[in-house]
């Protein structure tokens, strides 16, 4: 059965750990993150919680239901994290953009959680957040419902999959990392135009871009072809999306 989430108030009461410090969800969070940075997702156990906060793995249940329920947290923490300093100028692609590609940086600085965390869905105060914010630009644009959700969900999951995929790149090992990287420079620069004539004629573009994220180039070509479909509606004169509020 699932454990009881004691209330907020009542765990400020509580007495200190053995070492002094005073448990708080803000607390545990980082110091997941900290063990996921160290020990990838093997070392967030409880059992290695308790001895890093130095406390009894149960007090841990008093802020999370569970260690999935603090995985859902830890992926909040990290639209929180992209949220914070995001702020709308009434463009709304160029808002889209940002947000998307601070959603991509907040993952990818953590990358062990982003693995973990990147296709969970929380219902948690961020997500929430970020998912209200992204349908609020798109209807004030003027995208009409159904195209507003089509376009979030485009939006919201090529976000994701990359902060997924670029993620899972970084926390590989680093000599499994710099191997992959290099292939673009050893096997396929060194490709016959005879039998590869494409991949020959492109490996110079290929060794420098294929090293980094395409998702700023992802979002371009998403918002483009957005805003394209925005431009017809207005000729065709669908309804537009509510004032902001």
């Amino acid at each position: 059965m699932a454990k009881r989430v004691v209330p907020e108030e009542r765990r400020r009461r509580r007495r200190p750990t053995r070492s002094g410090v005073v448990l708080s969800e803000r607390l545990i969070l980082e110091t997941a993150l900290r063990l996921l940075r160290e020990h990838g997702s093997a070392g967030l156990t409880a059992r290695r919680l308790g001895l890093a906060l130095d406390c009894d793995p149960s007090a841990l249940y008093r802020y999370f239901r569970g260690m999935d329920d603090l995985t859902l947290a830890i992926g909040d923490a990290l639209i929180g994290q992209a949220l914070d300093g995001w702020h709308r100028t009434g463009h709304w692609r160029h808002d889209l953009r940002a947000l998307g590609l601070r959603i991509h940086a907040a993952y990818v600085s953590h990358p062990q959680a982003a693995v973990l965390t990147a296709s969970r869905v929380s219902g948690r105060a961020n997500e929430l957040a970020a998912d209200e914010a992204v349908l609020d630009v798109l209807r004030t644009a003027g995208f009409p419902p159904a195209d507003t959700v089509r376009v979030y969900q485009a939006f919201i999951d090529t976000t994701l999959a990359f902060a997924a995929l670029d993620a899972a790149s970084l926390a590989l090992p680093d000599a499994a990392r710099r191997a992959d990287e290099d292939m673009w420079r050893s096997t396929y620069a060194r490709l016959s135009a005879a039998t590869h004539p494409r991949i020959a004629e492109t490996a110079p573009l290929l060794a420098a871009r294929m090293v980094e994220s395409a998702c700023p180039t992802a979002l371009d070509m998403l918002l483009s072809s957005a805003e394209r479909e925005l431009a017809d509606l207005a000729v065709k004169g669908a309804e537009p999306g509510p004032p902001s509020p």
